[in-house]
């Protein structure tokens, strides 16, 4: 048997990804205690460029937020996001009238399509304690017959997400198929809902100085695996550190050796579209001219506008985790 690896890379901000996958970004943040605004003390935010700052200081970034760390409200047209918090919390608002409070290993599929404005903010919810954060955001994306498709807010409870546990490794179904486990439906219009496709999103955890192996795909699909947190592994000979990504030929079943600390993926693959790309910020399309009409039609419409108080919009601090939908209705966890 060949050796899987096809290209190994250093993940920087954001995440090398391969088609059907735009974009992939990774925040962990060691937020501190949180005041009674759920945001940090406004001493610790002296020095920072508030609005833009993407700069690690004292173990976090602010982001786009002012006193709330996260990403005040801005549009999508085209495509999907995938939100994974796997620590801490995020809150979400949109157009469309739904919110959410979700963390804790919750996942949440929103497609663009024809486009819509989101906010996600990270409120510090614990005032005795650090509010460490760690999420994934995924953009996968939609074909030419599909991006003007009804805008779509699905949330993904951690309590229903398959898990599956093997000799030495957890894993974390979010999407796909693995040897046999089937993760919950993605959002409906998703490339990721024919399962011809074969779209995965595997959140991968392997212990120390064991052996892994990485089934292989039954189709044609472009894979990439994230190792971004452990100590060295080897595939085949091939030894790779962490904070690298593996371009994989999904064709062959990928051998595994961990080294001396337990080992993080996340792991991204799926039928390429193979269609053309034009991106601008937060729209992608296959045209300019599209990218064109998509900036015209949200100086115009706004995409529905915004109807919360805020740009930043932070729920009550005692919400807990729900969802309100759309339609009204409103889902609450422990």
């Amino acid at each position: 048997m060949g050796n899987p690896v096809l290209q190994t890379f250093p993940l920087g901000f954001p995440w090398q990804t391969q088609d059907p996958f735009l974009f992939c970004v990774y925040h962990l943040d060691h937020y501190p205690k949180g005041n009674e605004n759920m945001g940090p003390d406004p001493k610790l935010l002296e020095g920072r460029n508030l609005g833009n700052d993407f700069t690690l200081k004292d173990g976090w970034r602010m982001y786009h937020g002012h006193t709330i760390p996260g990403f005040p409200y801005h549009p999508h047209r085209g495509f999907e996001t995938i939100t994974i918090v796997n620590k801490g919390f995020c809150d979400h608002s949109d157009s469309l009238g739904a919110a959410a409070r979700f963390g804790q290993g919750d996942v949440q599929w929103m497609t663009a399509g024809r486009g819509v404005q989101h906010s996600e903010m990270f409120p510090l919810l614990n005032t005795d304690s650090e509010n460490t954060l760690e999420l994934f955001q995924i953009w996968l994306n939609l074909p030419k017959k599909d991006k003007f498709v009804d805008s779509h807010f699905k949330m993904l409870w951690h309590e229903d997400i398959p898990i599956v546990k093997e000799e030495s490794a957890t894993i974390k179904v979010i999407a796909g198929n693995y040897r046999g486990t089937q993760a919950n439906d993605p959002a409906p219009d998703s490339w990721a809902a024919n399962p011809k496709n074969e779209v995965a999103i595997w959140n991968i955890h392997v212990d120390a100085e064991s052996e892994y192996v990485l089934p292989k795909a039954k189709t044609p699909v472009t894979r990439t695996l994230y190792f971004y947190e452990g100590s060295e592994i080897f595939i085949g000979d091939k030894k790779i550190n962490p904070n690298f990504g593996i371009a994989l030929d999904a064709s062959l079943e990928a051998e595994i050796t961990i080294g001396g600390k337990n080992a993080h993926f996340l792991l991204l693959q799926g039928k390429p579209i193979d269609e053309p790309i034009a991106k601008y910020g937060p729209f992608v399309m296959n045209t300019e001219e599209e990218i064109q009409q998509a900036m015209k039609e949200y100086r115009t419409t706004q995409f529905g506008g915004w109807p919360w108080p805020y740009a930043d919009n932070v729920h009550d601090k005692e919400s807990g985790r729900f969802a309100q939908y759309p339609d009204g209705t409103l889902i609450k966890k422990p």
